[in-house]
């Protein structure tokens, strides 16, 4: 797997960051050729620090990031919108959280902790995930050639200026939770199979005329290819959202394999099962179909020491790694604020106990209103952020993964 490889990846404290060239790569495997990745999307950090938010562990305040590291993490994934100042970051423009000059402040902060950097792209100026991938205004108006073009020209100059400001990045994460495509509806598609939850299933039941696997398959080809220009021995990531859903991975993964997306790693979520097993399943007849590809799981919270050893044991160190997802003030957090947990608590493990709402993005019938956001004020959230024993899990999975 080219991937992983980059800089010795994954420990790499120690390492020069810009001085360094690429590594040879190994045979494809789909082995991980370093530690296994213990990660976190904390994309959010800017933001509340902005709003005022500070962090402890043990009544000593302490940078995140180093808090992170210190704690076990030796991975960090960040998000990355085209333009948000059109969309995310509407109240607070002059901002442009999760934009470009942003990301490359804040992944250099990760590189200077030591840390991997894996960049996950949301093709659109907002939020892309199971129930949204619109367009960037920017894009407006495009056929499918010249979305293409952009694809690869926003990929290719992102990584480049992320490298030219001190955050080069190891892995790229081409869409995000792009099971049913991006970039809609030209790289929308339809799946054969239902996904078993009827919240995302009556989302999509009737979708109009679509690009399908064809569409969506020259744009992730685009995406690719201005990654690999930019960054020739950068890790390939894709993410499919249903990591417990085994037919809805193979076909997905067929259609892209034989259209020949080449990609190092897939990315699942593991929000939820239908059944218990399903992730083992589905990662256990992954490795079984594609000999040469890893797998991580690219966001998770509850259940964090299952994940984690499910991965970390998956047969020929196929299995890269995971990162939980906005672990400081998202569902199971591992940090408290005003006394209680930053997030929301664990989720429910079956969608029969419940439907996760990371599962259903667009919105779950059964559920309240959401508040409607300030008018005003910063989009962060402040205040003290606690460490609290959850952090303790990975600190003890660090040492237990180590060769």
């Amino acid at each position: 797997m080219t991937a992983l490889t980059r800089r010795a990846t994954l420990g790499l404290a120690t390492l020069p960051l810009l001085t360094t060239p690429a590594l040879a790569a190994p045979k494809k495997t789909g082995a991980r050729p370093g530690p296994f990745l213990i990660g976190a999307d904390i994309s959010w950090i800017p933001e509340d620090e902005a709003a005022g938010a500070r962090y402890f562990v043990k009544d000593q305040q302490k940078d995140p990031i180093l808090l992170l590291r210190d704690a076990g993490f030796n991975a960090i994934r960040l998000r990355i919108f085209v333009d948000p100042a059109n969309g995310y970051s509407k109240r607070e423009p002059d901002k442009a959280w999760a934009g470009l000059e942003q990301t490359i402040k804040l992944g250099r902060r990760v590189r200077d902790a030591g840390l991997y950097l894996v960049l996950s792209f949301h093709y659109s100026d907002t939020w892309a995930d199971p129930e949204h991938q619109g367009v960037p205004a920017a894009w407006a108006g495009y056929d499918l050639p010249r979305l293409a073009k952009a694809v690869d020209a926003h990929t290719h100059d992102t990584l480049v200026a992320m490298r030219a400001g001190g955050a080069p990045v190891d892995m790229a994460v081409i869409g995000n939770e792009t099971t049913f495509g991006i970039l809609w509806p030209h790289g929308r598609v339809k799946l054969s199979t239902p996904t078993g939850n009827p919240i995302t299933d009556a989302n999509h039941a009737k979708v109009g005329q679509v690009g399908g696997f064809d569409a969506f398959a020259a744009l992730l080809r685009a995406g690719i290819a201005g990654a690999r220009r930019a960054e020739p021995g950068i890790a390939i990531q894709l993410h499919n959202h249903l990591g417990r859903h085994w037919g809805i991975v193979r076909e997905w993964t067929d259609a892209l394999v034989a259209r020949n997306v080449d990609f190092d790693v897939i990315g699942f979520s593991a929000y939820q099962q239908q059944r218990q097993g399903d992730w083992a399943n589905s990662f256990d007849q992954f490795l079984k179909r594609y000999p040469g590809k890893g797998l991580l799981v690219a966001e998770y919270s509850s259940r964090k020491r299952y994940i984690n050893d499910l991965v970390h044991a998956l047969p020929d160190k196929r299995g890269c790694g995971t990162f939980i997802w906005e672990p400081t003030r998202h569902q199971e957090a591992i940090f408290d604020r005003n006394g209680e947990n930053a997030g929301e608590g664990p989720k429910p493990d079956l969608l029969s106990q419940g439907i996760n709402s990371a599962e259903a993005p667009g919105g779950l019938a059964t559920a309240a209103p959401a508040p409607k956001p300030q008018p005003t004020g910063p989009m962060g959230v402040g205040g003290d952020y606690v460490a609290n024993p959850l952090l303790d899990l990975y600190d003890r999975m660090a040492k237990d993964y180590r060769p």
